[in-house]
């Protein structure tokens, strides 16, 4: 049986749910305003398409190298490495405010990729270290919501203080860089203050893992983590390398997180370009792939721990195959009407964010355990960002060269092969679950 948790440990967890949430989703105040100012920097200093996709691939580039420097969160502790990502980016923005040259403000960029950088290895440890595995499904489910409903609530901020006349508008497009700083500068204050790296930092008995191999609460004999940081070894590290259901998720996450940003940032111009709908109506059908799509976060999330037993796999390959049939389905989706687009988007949503979560976050931490979850994630998230590198220019050739229903069959072929690698994982269990 797992030991109850006390009125004082629940409150814990509660707070480090919220202040981890607030930190990840205030990662994209320094992150998202960039789209924002572009329109300004470009009226204002002349800045040509190129200087800005140069600025953009520069941060994505540090943002993907760093994601592999997880390891770090697991040898000093998220609550330092993330704080300093936190203040980095902070700064980072603050400086671009004062951008005169194309130059410095691509430098700058590149330091805030770095920084922001630490924040998903580093918070899917911190997350690990106050919950069971056996409800890191709903749980994380639930937690990732942050990286969607951030972007969007950072994107309108950021729109409304970098346009609005009346708020220090002497300022102009740099306040779109100085206020987001400001807001997450307090974000990152409270993090540093209300958050610790696991129970045993906060004067609490840590929470045993609650893997369930041979059945649901049975528990690991595994020794408790006491407080402080995971002090992680070369052999933790070859561990997690080494194991191939880390990279069977890490290449199926590369997939979808090419398909994922090709949907995020090109939906719009597909609706416009191919099916002819006019922008307005073309953005806000468009914004449902997130607004909806993130339900299906949470429905892999119960499905993963009250159906399958907090198996990650089935679940994935399952959505992964249900994505695969709704983009192979386009053309008829499409010809219902602004309807059925938007049943279409909605759909589509949902099958991605179900896996995209588990994968970066629940799989991740049951991989990696608690000693090595942010190395996990680190290296799991790295290597899908290699495909959100990749997005933009497989596209452009695509479209251009074949057009936009072969954009869609290869996303099949993507979705297919994705759900074929986590079948191969269907009974998959961590080492460490494997213990009772």
């Amino acid at each position: 049986m797992a030991p109850s948790l006390t009125p004082e440990l629940q409150r814990w967890r509660y707070q480090v749910f919220a202040i981890t949430w607030l930190a990840y989703a205030g990662f994209y105040l320094c992150r998202r305003n960039f789209s924002v100012v572009m329109p300004l920097l470009e009226a204002d200093l002349g800045y040509t398409k190129m200087q800005f996709a140069t600025v953009i691939f520069a941060f994505s580039l540090l943002y993907t190298l760093g994601q592999f420097c997880g390891v770090l969160s697991d040898r000093f502790g998220p609550r330092l490495i993330v704080g300093i990502g936190l203040f980095v980016s902070i700064f980072s923005n603050l400086m671009m405010g004062f951008a005169t040259s194309f130059l410095f403000l691509t430098a700058f960029s590149c330091l805030s990729g770095a920084g922001q950088s630490t924040g998903w290895p580093g918070l899917v440890k911190n997350m690990a270290n106050w919950f069971r595995r056996r409800e890191r499904g709903v749980v994380m489910g639930w937690w990732s919501t942050n990286y969607v409903l951030g972007g969007f609530f950072a994107t309108v901020f950021a729109t409304f203080v970098a346009t609005h006349p009346t708020i220090l508008a002497q300022w102009g497009w740099r306040r779109g860089f100085w206020l987001p700083a400001v807001f997450l500068f307090f974000i990152a204050l409270s993090f540093v203050l209300m958050t610790r790296n696991n129970p045993g930092d906060a004067g609490l008995p840590d929470i045993p893992e609650g893997d369930h191999k041979d059945g649901i609460g049975a528990e690991s004999q595994l020794p408790a983590e006491q407080g402080g940081p995971d002090h992680d070894s070369p052999s933790l590290l070859w561990g997690i390398l080494s194991d191939p259901a880390v990279w069977v998720i890490a290449i199926t996450y590369l997939l979808l997180k090419m398909t994922r940003y090709s949907f995020i940032y090109w939906l719009p111009l597909y609706m416009t370009g191919h099916l002819g709908y006019g922008v307005l109506e073309a953005g806000y059908i468009s914004s449902l792939y997130e607004l909806v799509g993130f339900s299906g976060a949470i429905i892999a999330g119960y499905t993963s721990d009250k159906l399958m037993g907090s198996r990650r796999f089935p679940v994935a390959a399952v959505m992964l195959w249900g994505l695969a049939a709704v983009c192979f389905f386009h053309s008829p989706m499409a010809a219902a009407g602004p309807i059925g687009v938007s049943i279409w988007i909605a759909l589509i949503g949902i099958m991605t964010y179900g896996p995209d979560t588990l994968m970066s976050g629940a799989a991740a931490q049951d991989a990696g355990s608690r000693k090595g979850a942010a190395t996990a994630a680190g290296l799991i998230n790295g290597v899908g960002s290699i495909g959100q590198l990749c997005s933009p220019f497989l596209v452009a050739y695509i479209t251009d060269q074949y057009g936009w229903d072969s954009l869609f069959y290869l996303f099949v072929i993507f979705a297919l092969i994705g759900g074929s690698l986590m079948a191969t994982k269907w009974n998959y269990w961590p080492p460490e679950a494997k213990t009772r």
